[in-house]
């Protein structure tokens, strides 16, 4: 699977993050921050792939044992969600504990457990905030914790969260942004030319 597949993949099972990542300029960082995306696409699809719960929690344990590879620089040969994952890693700094929080999270969704909102979505937004080589992407974690909310259908919670988002991203630096311009798109149903346009108007006010 060449990078354009990766690409392909991410549009197809994540299409607002997708979006959002066009307003990356450099080639390279965007084709890592699709990495991290297309190895959030994988977890996401195991559940649609497998019905039984130990065969799902099978296959999470194996994207697991796969991080050591993945942080020692040796992925999996021929594995390009592996391959392209390590790259990021190793050029971009992302942090190990979030990538396993992310498959624990995504197990106990596959049993049907509550599962972890921050490692679902704050995690992965703060990692996508450190690839994009933001000083403190800690502070990328309102704004991903606002996605997490829009996603699971806390609208609510999403609009009492958004003041303290965009207050947050004013401390951010541009390069931060698309890394959380996704957060946005409330309507997941609109025309994606639609969603661009909110995208470029987020992005030209800076705000979500």
């Amino acid at each position: 699977m060449a990078e354009a597949d990766l690409d392909g993949q991410v549009r197809a099972a994540d299409p607002d993050r997708w979006l959002s990542s066009r307003l990356v300029a450099d080639p390279a960082l965007r084709a890592d921050l699709i990495a991290l995306y297309a190895f959030e696409a994988e977890l996401s699809a195991i559940p649609k792939r497998v019905t039984q719960p130990l065969l799902a929690e099978m296959r999470f344990t194996w994207w697991a044992e796969q991080l050591d590879g993945v942080f020692a620089g040796e992925p999996r040969k021929g594995h390009p969600v592996l391959e392209a994952l390590a790259a990021a890693v190793a050029g971009r700094g992302l942090q190990r504990a979030p990538l396993e929080a992310l498959i624990d999270a995504h197990l106990y969704r596959a049993h049907g457990r509550s599962h972890d909102l921050e490692a679902l979505f704050t995690g992965p937004a703060v990692e996508a905030a450190r690839l994009l080589g933001v000083p403190e992407p800690e502070l990328a974690a309102p704004a991903g914790r606002l996605w997490g909310l829009i996603q699971t259908g806390q609208f609510e919670a999403a609009r009492a969260l958004r003041p303290e988002a965009n207050r947050v991203l004013k401390r951010l630096p541009a390069a931060a942004f698309p890394a959380l311009a996704h957060a946005a798109l409330i309507d997941r149903d609109a025309p994606e030319p639609v969603k661009r346009l909110r995208l470029v108007w987020a992005s030209l006010r800076g705000r979500v």
